[in-house]
């Protein structure tokens, strides 16, 4: 079965992504307000596109979702897809053939040949607070000193000590911090040889030591899959790591 094309009619369209003419489609996959998603199609390229809600500005949680569904049913699917942000929109088929495809053949066409053949995966790495602050306190000689001395300080001496107190929790914030950069890079070292491209993502919490986007080639994705494992099992009473894809491959296409 074929996925229908977008009639050429003054219906503005909603924009999901663009894929090759060939590729296959889920035929029953819907997009914002269950909307069937057409094929809109030119020289050997599709855009995926479904009739844009009226009446209302887009924005809405289920808008979202739609549109990561409809994503995420294509790259799960094995079809390579150039993922757009949310909320691209065109005048009409006639728009999303011309302004989109036909003016930008050659570039989109290069894109997709970048992505083609490989799956992207979000890499995160999540320390056991208590383990590794275990670690801090046993395997650092001065700040297990200055710890094991505080402890036999009486509650009411604790004035006497404050700013010892204060240096304690200094060093040991500086010293999970290096470790976080330590460990983070480790695994990073690991797992990049694997992959064909790699996006860095900072931090977002103290305890995240990685966050990172792979681009993997499909030649590679077992190998790279029982590498995310084998370091899972090696740290794992200290360092969640979980791999999360295929995933629409956001990081690794130009924006514009």
């Amino acid at each position: 079965m074929t996925t229908p094309q977008a009639e050429s009619q003054t219906v503005p369209q909603y924009v999901y992504g663009v894929t090759r003419a060939d590729a296959t489609i889920p035929d029953d996959l819907a997009g914002l307000e269950d909307q069937p998603v057409r094929v809109v199609s030119h020289d050997g390229l599709a855009a995926l596109t479904s009739d844009l809600p009226t009446g209302r500005p887009l924005g809405q949680r289920a808008d979202l979702m739609a549109h990561q569904r409809v994503l995420q049913a294509l790259v799960e699917g094995g079809t390579p897809v150039l993922p757009f942000r949310f909320g691209a929109a065109l005048a009409d088929a006639d728009a999303v053939r011309g302004e989109l495809l036909e003016s930008n053949t050659d570039r989109l066409t290069e894109v997709l040949d970048g992505i083609d053949g490989r799956i992207a995966v979000r890499v995160k790495g999540t320390y056991d607070q208590d383990a590794v602050l275990r670690e801090v306190l046993t395997e650092d000689p001065e700040i297990a000193e200055l710890s094991a001395r505080l402890r036999e300080v009486p509650e009411e001496a604790a004035d006497a000590v404050h700013f010892d107190r204060v240096r304690l929790g200094e060093m040991i914030v500086n010293a999970l911090h290096a470790r976080r950069e330590r460990d983070g890079e480790r695994l990073l070292s690991a797992l990049a040889p694997l992959a064909q491209a790699v996006v860095a993502h900072d931090p977002a919490r103290d305890e995240d030591v990685l966050d990172a986007s792979m681009l993997v080639t499909e030649a590679k994705r077992a190998e790279f899959e029982k590498a995310v494992e084998s370091l899972s099992e090696e740290h794992g009473d200290r360092i969640r790591l979980r791999m999360v894809g295929p995933l629409p491959p956001y990081d690794f296409v130009p924006e514009g």
